[in-house]
């Protein structure tokens, strides 16, 4: 005789699940064509059907430590092939919303940069921290070219975004402590230190989102990771070298490591306005951006254009729109950075790990 599994649905998180974007939960009939047709899911470990029905009994701790909620980039084939229009993709998206509240830390942050009515406060703090520091900071002596320097004193702001990238990496740390912690609970069977390297160089190429065939957005993702990539390698190279004597800034033109990050500047820029174009543009992607999607993807953007936008207008001596954009960039790569761990830049995090996690992970098309 089958024993008897007592269920007790978590009906706050049901709600809180269709409020972060899954308002179409409801609609789903458990008849798995999203988990046929999606090209991401393998046959050993099928999604999203199993997360769709977990949701609808508000089964959080088991969805939470799922690592199949990050093997899905919401591409929308589930969506368009949904008999019900249920939108598994956006379901899923709304639970690694969720997941990510889960495991920040501390814990008030990531609630606050999940709720919509909060994104003021989110850029009031980086506001203030620079408005004092162009007020009030030490100067730097004057030159006969105007520089940023002149109103943003380097010896102010190194230690500022240095001790803010510590802050990330402690908050990072402890998210991904307890997200493993919440992975194995749920029983993945990878051992995620073997299984790290293939899962990094997989989120490097983005193989699994080419299954999907759709290019733009592979595209984008790329892009915009790459660019970001290659301006932390600049500004982590510049940040050091500046604190020990070896280098000054600005850099010249000529530089390797300007050269490297303009380039990376308008690779990123070119990645948001790719994701953006889909968002706009695209009838699946419409419905499925959220406030928590759109909040990461313009301030990102945003650091790329305002960087370009303050770079042109200090070679052009322009002084009052040269010191103003330059002080909106700062405010945005201080809101990007701070709010890394509960944004949607956590999903490199969370998704390499549950990459290296959920043995077997290969897509429908790759498999022998």
């Amino acid at each position: 005789m089958a024993s008897a599994v007592l269920i007790q649905p978590d009906t706050a998180f049901i709600r809180d699940v269709i409020a972060s974007g899954g308002g179409d939960l409801k609609k789903c009939f458990q008849c798995a064509t999203c988990s046929v047709v999606c090209e991401m899911s393998s046959d050993e470990a099928p999604f999203p059907r199993k997360q769709m029905i977990e949701a609808q009994w508000g089964l959080k701790k088991q969805l939470v430590g799922d690592p199949a909620l990050w093997l899905c980039h919401n591409c929308g084939t589930c969506t368009t092939q949904c008999p019900r229009g249920a939108r598994p993709g956006d379901v899923l998206g709304a639970l690694r919303n969720k997941a990510i509240q889960q495991f920040a830390f501390p814990g008030f942050l990531g609630r606050l940069v999940a709720s919509p009515k909060a994104w003021p406060l989110l850029y009031l703090l980086p506001m203030l921290i620079f408005m004092a520091i162009a007020w009030w900071a030490p100067k730097a002596p004057s030159t006969p070219r105007l520089e940023f320097a002149n109103v943003f004193p380097i010896p102010v702001l190194e230690p500022l975004f240095f001790a803010v990238a510590g802050f990330v990496l402690v908050a990072f740390g402890i998210g991904l402590r307890r997200c493993v912690r919440a992975i194995r609970v749920h029983g993945a069977r990878g051992k995620i230190p073997t299984r790290l390297l293939p899962a990094i160089w997989e989120i490097l190429t983005n193989e699994r989102l080419k299954a999907c065939d759709k290019k733009n957005w592979s595209l984008g993702h790329l892009l915009t990771m790459w660019g970001f990539m290659g301006l932390a390698v600049v500004g982590t190279a510049t940040g050091i070298g500046t604190m020990v004597g070896i280098l000054r800034t600005p850099l010249a033109l000529i530089s390797p490591l300007k050269i490297l990050a303009n380039t990376s500047a308008l690779v990123i820029l070119g990645g948001s306005l790719i994701l953006l174009w889909e968002r706009v543009h695209n009838p699946i992607k419409q419905t499925a951006s959220t406030y928590f999607d759109w909040f990461f993807l313009l301030t990102l953007g945003g650091v790329a254009l305002t960087g370009i936008l303050s770079e042109i207008m200090r070679l052009a001596q322009f002084a009052l729109l040269m010191y103003s954009i330059y002080y909106v960039h700062l405010v945005l790569i201080f809101a990007l950075f701070l709010y890394a761990p509960y944004s949607k830049f956590a999903h490199l995090a969370y998704r390499t790990v549950a990459l290296a996690a959920a043995e077997p992970w290969r897509v429908k098309s790759a498999a022998p």
